[in-house]
């Protein structure tokens, strides 16, 4: 979660609601506090593995995890690639007549070179980077309120208008919902730190915390751009507007320090994204994990990175120069979400029908009402997407289908598949130094 990212889609959404981008991300909010409940459920229960593929192969069926994994692994190598989007949409706000080829090439070789030679320490600026973009937000909520009295837009931001007017069909506030889930990708990376947790609630209260910090960010800064611009009349690129909100309401110093911020946000976003898909290809591929091929194990034996799995992460990358933020965006919604979805539903088949929990009206409330809602609201999202993005995504869903099914033998063969979440989630530690500690040494 990037809190500039509400502006990055701001155009895309407002379009697409017709002016109504705030009630598009209270939507997504709320099916994403459903699901966030449910993971805290689950935490609870794999305190050492916090991922929907392992809910999903401990509760329904390895079978079943191997697609959760493969749908989520298409979120994993989309998201370095939409950094470099979001980037290549920044550098053309600048230098709109140079070749943005050039950028992603030369972004995506220099976050790929540094991640074959070892990044440490970016999960240490995140969180400076974090507080960096919330104050620019601020400055931005109050450049926008003194552009509000000077008459700009609404005219106010005591308005209701961003949340309904003649012309808002709720048919496409949930489409623009499907987008604005985008904002919130990640929220479920905190149960990562399960074992670490002193008390089995900390986890579950946090990640609901985050994710309703996040939402207010997100809900504030469209809110005020929203009443600003109710509609999208003298923008030049609607696909990302962050730059050009910044120079309507502040000026071209401001939008140039708006940009900065987006752009070192980006930055390390790109690095442990791509560290941490490379690990688990990595991973993937050492493990043997639906018959990942061996050479993308290869350690580099300098510098102890996984290098050709870098490399590739790096290629897919490339393909940015191609594809817009909408797409890029949608494509790795759709495996968000179907993830999403399967963890409501391990709630409900773990706790409801295993542990058969559903006979007091608060059994029945936690166990099988809230995981249902939840559920119920991640698939509206879903079949709410880009069809673009249903498309490609089910094709890549039927080559892990057919992938399966090679692998188990026609589903006859008992599938294995176990990722140490360890392994992933310590991005910019050498493979060497994590190998080591899995195995029981220390150094």
């Amino acid at each position: 979660m990037t809190p500039m990212t509400v502006f990055d889609t701001f155009g895309i959404v407002s379009e697409e609601t017709n002016g109504v981008v705030p009630l598009a991300y209270i939507v997504a909010l709320v099916a994403m506090v459903f699901t966030a409940l449910s993971y805290g459920r689950m935490t609870r229960v794999f305190p050492s593995a916090g991922s929907a593929f392992t809910y999903a192969s401990e509760v329904i069926h390895p079978n079943v995890g191997f697609l959760v994994g493969w749908s989520s692994l298409l979120d994993y190598l989309l998201l370095p690639m939409v950094n470099a989007v979001i980037g290549r949409i920044y550098f053309e706000s600048f230098f709109p007549d140079a070749p943005s080829w050039i950028f992603v090439l030369v972004y995506v070789a220099i976050v790929t070179a540094l991640n074959c030679w070892s990044i440490k320490g970016t999960s240490n600026i995140n969180g400076v980077l974090v507080v960096f973009q919330t104050v620019l937000i601020g400055a931005f909520v109050v450049l926008t309120y003194l552009s509000l009295s000077r008459g700009l837009g609404q005219g106010t931001a005591l308005t209701l208008e961003p949340l309904y007017h003649a012309g808002v069909d709720m048919g496409a506030v949930i489409a623009g919902a499907t987008v604005v889930c985008f904002s919130f990708i990640g929220f479920d990376a905190i149960t990562m730190y399960s074992e670490e947790a002193k008390t089995p609630n900390t986890v579950p209260k946090a990640i609901v915390l985050a994710l309703l910090i996040g939402g207010a960010i997100f809900l504030l800064g469209a809110w005020f751009a929203q009443s600003a611009f109710p509609t999208l009349d003298g923008f030049e690129v609607t696909d990302d507007t962050l730059p050009e909100l910044a120079l309507k309401v502040g000026g071209e110093f401001f939008k140039i320090l708006f940009v900065s911020a987006a752009l070192a946000a980006m930055f390390a976003s790109s690095l442990s994204s791509h560290a941490s898909v490379s690990r688990m290809i990595y991973v993937m591929a050492r493990n043997q994990t639906g018959r990942i091929p061996r050479f993308l194990s290869y350690i580099h034996p300098r510098f102890l990175t996984p290098l050709h799995a870098v490399l590739i992460v790096g290629a897919v990358s490339l393909l940015a120069f191609r594809f817009t933020l909408e797409f890029v965006s949608a494509m790795i919604n759709f495996g968000a979400l179907i993830a999403f979805t399967v963890v409501n539903l391990t709630v409900l088949l773990y706790f409801a029908v295993h542990l058969k929990k559903r006979h007091t009206p608060v059994e029945i409330f936690t166990n099988i009402v809230l995981p249902v809602i939840g559920m119920s609201l991640t698939v509206v999202l879903w079949l709410n997407l880009h069809f673009d993005a249903l498309l490609y995504g089910a094709i890549w869903f039927v080559i892990g289908l057919v992938l399966l099914v090679y692998v188990t033998r026609g589903l006859r063969k008992p599938l294995t598949m176990k990722i140490e979440e360890e392994t992933l989630s310590e991005e910019g530690t050498p493979i060497e130094h994590v190998e080591h500690r899995r195995k029981g040494g220390s150094k």
